[in-house]
């Protein structure tokens, strides 16, 4: 195996819940159903905060040295994302930290599973979002917003593509193909229970309308 076969079954497996993750109502779940800017803003900077937390402390205590820096770099850029999405939002704002995605991602010890669930599970997830906030800016009339989505969107792909090439570099064995096959697709699963959750405590149908 190698990335891209990776990619390719990680995203065929987990087809039904990424495509319902990126559907419309990916921001009833994200906002409790408030669907007005400043609660869509609101997590998008939780979301932002939450992943520049996970990659710093991964940075801080990663032996790998290439994994070590891509985390800090990917930590920096997260904070950026925080800082921009951040700027929209009223000067009082506190971001929340966690969720059970990142809280699954905390917990993983190892370089493999660190890269797949940080680098992988989680940009293949933060992708479809942001498809989401920025057809709610566009439908907003608010293109300054929709494009500065657009540029997260871009540098999150550019995250995804990084984790893969240090996947090609970092996985020597089957089992470790298989060890982060594994943790990318429950990263996605823990996501979209989260998000499915959210749905059926709003009397929400998780299933898209046929």
């Amino acid at each position: 195996m190698n990335a891209a076969d990776l990619r390719d079954a990680v995203e065929d497996d987990k087809r039904t819940e990424l495509d319902r993750i990126g559907s419309s109502k990916f921001l009833i779940a994200a906002t409790e159903a408030d669907l007005e800017e400043e609660p869509v803003l609101r997590a998008a900077a939780n979301s932002e905060h939450a992943a520049a937390e996970t990659f710093a402390a991964w940075a801080d205590d990663e032996d790998d040295d290439a994994a070590a820096d891509a985390f800090a770099a990917v930590a920096e850029q997260e904070r950026e994302h925080y800082d921009r999405v951040g700027d929209l939002l009223p000067d009082d704002f506190e971001p929340a930290d966690g969720g059970p995605m990142h809280a699954y991602l905390r917990d993983r010890e190892d370089t493999v599973a660190r890269v797949a669930g940080g680098l992988v599970g989680r940009p293949l997830v933060s992708v479809r979002s942001h498809t989401q906030v920025i057809s709610f800016f566009v439908n907003e009339a608010d293109e300054a917003t929709a494009n500065l989505f657009r540029e997260l969107k871009t540098e999150t792909n550019e995250e995804l593509d990084r984790g893969l090439e240090l996947l090609d570099d970092i996985c020597e064995t089957e089992d470790d193909w298989d060890r982060a096959q594994s943790v990318a697709g429950y990263t996605i699963q823990v996501a979209y229970d989260d998000y499915a959750d959210a749905l059926t405590e709003l009397g929400v149908d998780v299933k898209p309308l046929c």
